[in-house]
């Protein structure tokens, strides 16, 4: 009896032994939860589920990356907020959603240069790290490579035409329409189909992918062939107390994966990109052409609208982005 009692306590002083050591290692993995601002499923997704698996699969000793859903979970507009608040530790954001908060974020659409450009120390990258923290919000890269297009009900051959079209717009055009004259009407991406089939407006403006797949050129068959703000505004951010609390090894890893992830994500959205225009010319979509002058009128809308705003809301920052942003 004396044997049972004694190799009962050997077997549980070794089990507490294995789980003392092992414990540590299984506990100090993190899961952060993270929302994007478009579902899952969009087609423009596709490359934050290699980021995800990536850093799940390289990091998987210290957090590990639960993606719960898009603006079903937390709609768009308040997903920073959210992230600040640390109710999800990540998000993939377009910066125009969140600029109230900080408004020199609306200078990433206009940046002329690459994103490996703009991580040159003391360059553009630096700059908007710094930017971010301020509100406790650590930014780490981009997500999407795809120019915004207009598409349009009906054809117009000149700028002047575009005055007075109604357009579905989000939070990245609106100073851009208004500044060629045309009326931005605010409609959810949900919502965006049944618009445009009931005329509520006559075009939108969207990147390349996924609006053929949601059916809304079926009701805009002529699209403008002046890409604007190549340079795409959505990132992927976390909670800097999250980021803060990490230790160097993990973020130096995640900065080396976002790097490393950045060009092979810029060259998969490029053949995806080449691929959606020839489906567009299968489906009869329409190229508009301006005239030399008329195009440059229209970047200079979609460029100036967004540098006249910075400067009423951060004039001390402007010299500084347009310098950092190759302007």
């Amino acid at each position: 009896m004396k044997k049972i009692i004694f190799y009962s306590l050997v077997i549980i002083f070794s089990v507490g032994l294995i789980l003392s050591i092992y414990t540590p290692a299984v506990a100090k993995v993190k899961t952060l939860k993270a929302v994007s601002f478009v579902p899952k499923n969009h087609p423009l997704c596709v490359m934050i589920h290699v980021w995800i698996d990536r850093v799940n699969n390289q990091c998987k000793d210290e957090i590990k990356i639960d993606w719960v859903g898009g603006p079903e979970v937390i709609p768009g507009f308040d997903q920073a907020e959210a992230l600040r608040k640390n109710t999800v530790q990540v998000i993939f954001n377009p910066a125009a959603y969140y600029a109230p908060l900080a408004p020199e974020v609306n200078a990433f659409c206009l940046s002329k240069l690459t994103m490996e450009e703009e991580r040159k120390p003391g360059g553009f990258y630096d700059f908007m790290v710094e930017r971010h923290k301020r509100i406790g919000i650590m930014y780490l890269g981009t997500w999407l490579y795809d120019p915004f297009w207009f598409r349009l009900r009906n054809p117009v051959k000149t700028v002047a035409e575009l005055k007075g079209i109604k357009m579905r717009t989000s939070a990245l055009y609106d100073r851009m329409m208004k500044k060629l004259g045309m009326i931005p009407v605010t409609v959810s991406f949900g919502e965006t189909y049944t618009a445009l089939e009931r005329g509520v407006v006559d075009g939108f403006g969207w990147s390349t992918l996924g609006p053929a797949d949601w059916g809304w050129v079926k009701h805009c068959k002529y699209i403008i062939n002046i890409p604007f703000y190549t340079r795409q505004n959505v990132l992927i951010l976390m909670n800097l107390d999250v980021w803060n609390s990490s230790s160097k090894e993990l973020q130096d890893k995640l900065m080396d994966i976002t790097i490393k992830f950045e060009p092979d994500m810029v060259a998969h959205f490029k053949k995806a990109i080449a691929k959606e225009w020839e489906r567009y010319d299968e489906m009869g979509i329409k190229r508009i052409k301006f005239s030399p002058e008329d195009t440059k009128a229209y970047l200079d809308a979609a460029y100036n609208a967004e540098w006249e705003d910075l400067e009423k809301k951060v004039p001390d920052l402007v010299p500084t982005m347009k310098r950092l942003t190759g302007n």
